[in-house]
């Protein structure tokens, strides 16, 4: 319901990171969090939507996942999450955002990231 009242371009923004978000590991689950918000889990919180004004964010449940590609570009600093925020017209790139997930699902079924950083 919270993406099918999003304006035609974030809605098709969502409707795409949510593919990938099933393509990364069918076992991913989607669930509503904070009231609206689409938050995907598995072992953990895996990544979230939220679409803004002018751009929608994809929030990354993992400070210490890499970004060879260089996508992530939001809370760098941040303890426990970082986003990737994508405009209007801007491309999305498949094997960065695929290659991310995979990690953070990785990490959580490891006993998540916070786990890991303590070994």
């Amino acid at each position: 319901a919270y993406i099918e009242k999003l304006p035609e371009w974030q809605r098709t923004i969502c409707e795409r990171l949510r593919e990938l978000v099933w393509e990364t590991d069918p076992e991913i689950e989607e669930t509503v969090k904070r009231t609206v918000q689409p938050y995907f889990v598995l072992d953990g919180n895996v990544c979230a939507l939220l679409a803004t004004k002018d751009h929608v964010n994809l929030f990354l449940y993992d400070p210490t996942v890499s970004d060879p590609h260089g996508v992530i570009n939001q809370g760098h600093d941040n303890q426990t999450a970082r986003a990737i925020q994508i405009y209007d017209g801007d491309e999305i790139d498949r094997d960065a955002i695929v290659g991310i997930l995979t990690e953070i699902v990785d990490h959580n079924r490891q006993g998540g990231w916070r786990r890991l950083s303590r070994s």
